[in-house]
């Protein structure tokens, strides 16, 4: 048995990098339910709306990937999100594993709303360019650390 007096000090939380990206990440999508609710679209739906409005039609598989995320999260929101009108999902004829979204006018129509949206998460985290830069390359650098550890 060892003495708790002697062991190395834990470290406390509040200086945890995981909990503060955890705490970051709560303070972010808290930001963005206010901005998203008048939309009717959630901030994971958010996310899939921003891929197709970039790459245009994209597989489930390809917004998995694209997420970095897994089917069993992304295949139900989709479907909500085909309920709600703003996005389809075709099967592709040749391959019937595989299913292709699309968005419909009413989901493309929301568009219009995401620079608005992004100026007021810059502006309420006082992301100038700079910082905004150095916060991008921090978390790209984990993530890209954490799929080099998955491999």
């Amino acid at each position: 048995m060892t003495d708790a007096k002697t062991e190395a000090p834990a470290v406390p939380l509040a200086d945890m990098v995981c909990f503060n990206l955890h705490a970051a990440y709560r303070a972010v999508t808290a930001v963005y339910r206010p901005l998203l609710e008048p939309l009717g679209v959630t901030y994971p739906q958010y996310l899939v709306l921003a891929m197709l409005w970039e790459y245009g039609d994209l597989t489930v598989g390809d917004l998995v990937s694209r997420l970095q995320s897994d089917y069993g999260t992304i295949t139900p929101l989709v479907k909500r999100m085909e309920k709600q009108g703003f996005v389809v999902r075709t099967r592709n004829p040749l391959d019937e594993r595989s299913v292709t979204v699309s968005l419909t006018p009413d989901g493309d129509a929301l568009r219009v709303h995401a620079p608005g949206i992004y100026q007021v998460i810059t502006e309420t985290f006082g992301f100038t360019p700079d910082k905004a830069d150095a916060a991008l390359d921090v978390l790209r650098s984990i993530a890209a650390r954490a799929d080099t550890t998955a491999d």
